[in-house]
């Protein structure tokens, strides 16, 4: 059973419900050079020909649902991850969410359906979690070079709205879906590296501890974004691969069901620099289940 939890946020990444690029305007156009040349914050620890990593200090919020400027307090936010249909936030280091390894929602598959997974009768198989997806099936060239003709512009207008990093969700597939190939999500992660890298973006691994050494030393993913990894007791998974540069979400139902508290998470040595609580279904501020606390506060 996955324990992978994603919000019901929309992720539309951009596209078109075909999956083919949405009409960009010209204000779209220069007020994303604008973004690219201003707009975000740059890591210190950028190495020549090697994109930066997110700061390992400061104020980190995952922003999924909505979007803010600022913490409700009024704290500015040095790391965020927003949709790739959203802003970059000006001043702070810009993560772009992409689903790399199950379609958007309301999304038209039906000339791609060889990269699609199907169940022995022949019928697509969607995520029980969220049914309105469709499992990619990235086992064949064939499929991951179908899947790629789709994800690789949303991952090259990330760059191109000014974003600094993407995170490609869905990396897990594998493991819940047994008929998908290891060697082939593999072999379609590494792809999305390659275009991350190549488009000046660093590229973060999303969940699936257990393939945290391979992701990063033979895939080439620069840092991850994990959820819940406190409340399954599998963040050293990710900190003994990517030393600080991990950043975690937890949620507060996880955390009821671990029998753990917020701060008992902050206190695991295990933990990332920069680990917040939020909500579940991650929405705005001002919504009444809106929820949001660090280990620094």
């Amino acid at each position: 059973m996955s324990r992978r939890s994603r919000s019901s946020r929309p992720r539309t990444q951009g596209r078109a419900a075909d999956g083919s690029p949405a009409l960009v305007t010209l204000g779209g156009l220069l007020l994303s050079l604008a973004l690219a040349a201003c707009g975000s914050a740059v890591s210190s620890e950028a190495e020549p020909d090697r994109p930066a990593l997110p700061p390992v200090e400061g104020v980190f919020d995952y922003q999924l649902g909505g979007t803010a400027d600022q913490l409700a307090d009024g704290t500015p936010i040095d790391v965020v991850a927003r949709d790739a249909t959203a802003s970059p936030l000006n001043g702070a280091y810009n993560i772009c969410y992409v689903n790399g390894f199950q379609t958007q929602p309301g999304a038209d598959w039906s000339d791609r359906a060889a990269a699609l997974l199907h169940d022995e009768s022949g019928a697509v198989v969607r995520d029980p979690d969220w049914p309105d997806e469709i499992v990619l099936d990235p086992s064949t060239a064939s499929a991951r070079e179908t899947i790629l003709d789709v994800i690789e512009p949303v991952i090259e207008g990330c760059a191109e709205d000014g974003f600094d990093a993407v995170e490609i969700d869905n990396l897990d597939t594998w493991t819940r879906f047994p008929t998908i190939s290891q060697d082939g999500a593999f072999a379609l992660a590494r792809a999305y590296v390659t275009v991350a890298h190549e488009s000046g973006l660093a590229i973060a691994q999303k969940n699936a501890a257990e393939a945290a050494p391979t992701a990063h030393d033979d895939l080439g993913f620069d840092f991850a974004v994990v959820e819940e990894c406190g409340a399954f007791a599998e963040c050293a998974a990710y900190t003994d691969v990517y030393g600080p540069h991990v950043l975690q979400i937890e949620y507060p139902d996880s955390l009821a069901e671990a029998g753990l508290s917020f701060g008992q998470v902050c206190s695991d040595p295990a933990r990332a620099p920069l680990t917040i609580l939020r909500d579940r279904d991650l929405v705005e501020q001002g919504d009444a289940t809106y929820v949001f606390d660090d280990c620094e506060r």
